[in-house]
């Protein structure tokens, strides 16, 4: 791999694992965003795949009720990998325009929820299809951008979990999402050994991002950091979505 890769992909992993490390979320996200500015997107998918494991199944081990949670929210689960599976079958595959826009919208959508805070509220009578809907949808955003984050995040967001119980929601859908879309990209060929191996490189840098960050977190104002990551966010979709008519 050429020195000029290597760089960008360690810093794109660092400041996606030190962004966290501060708020909880926000990896595939950033990781995504970042670099896409210097490759396709199926391509960062891929490096995506072992920092976005390990890191979520570390959150939501640290959680106290991981049986309930599933039994909660496995319908949800479920669709969020059969939408993922069914988007990589029916989406086109290249590494198009297409694919650069859509993760510009999805990164400026998801940019705008933070900046906005809306309070939803998921009545627990319409969990029952509510949960897969938004499961599905996500798993088809995730198909066609690397990033799953909409809608399951407003949607756990909603059901009005406690603090630590939300964190660990978040760890099981994101882990959901990360098993289904590394499904999805090696049924297309998309990761094989050689993306296997650049992923696993990335996760260095996304651990010490983490470590970084969660350091950080009780020292610094995490309303206003929040409100700048995610203006940030909303800039690098912009400049995703009008990328390829700039071109």
């Amino acid at each position: 791999m050429e020195t000029s890769f290597l760089l960008a992909v360690g810093a794109s992993f660092l400041a996606a694992g030190f962004v966290k490390g501060v708020v909880g979320l926000g990896l595939p996200t950033v990781a995504m965003g970042t670099l896409s500015l210097v490759m396709p997107p199926v391509q960062a998918a891929a490096l995506l795949i072992v920092p976005s494991m390990v890191t979520n199944v570390w959150q939501l081990a640290a959680g106290p009720g991981l049986r309930a949670l599933l039994h909660r929210l496995w319908p949800m689960l479920a669709a969020v990998m059969a939408g993922t599976l069914a988007g990589g079958a029916l989406l086109p595959q290249d590494s198009g325009a297409w694919a650069v826009v859509a993760l510009g919208v999805a990164l400026m959508l998801y940019a705008l929820a933070g900046l906005l805070s809306p309070q939803l509220r998921v009545p627990a009578r319409h969990e029952a299809w509510l949960g897969p809907v938004a499961g599905a949808v996500t798993g088809l955003v995730t198909a066609a951008t690397g990033v799953f984050v909409i809608p399951a995040v407003p949607y756990l967001q909603g059901l009005g979990l406690a603090r630590d119980a939300l964190v660990q929601a978040l760890g099981l859908a994101f882990t959901a999402s990360t098993v289904a879309l590394a499904a999805s990209l090696a049924l297309h060929g998309d990761f094989s050994l050689g993306a296997a191996g650049a992923s696993a490189y990335a996760l260095l840098p996304a651990l010490a991002g983490m470590l970084a960050g969660q350091w950080l977190r009780g020292r610094i104002a995490q309303q206003v950091f929040k409100r700048c990551f995610f203006a940030g966010l909303f800039a690098l979709g912009l400049h995703a979505a009008v990328k390829p008519w700039m071109a």
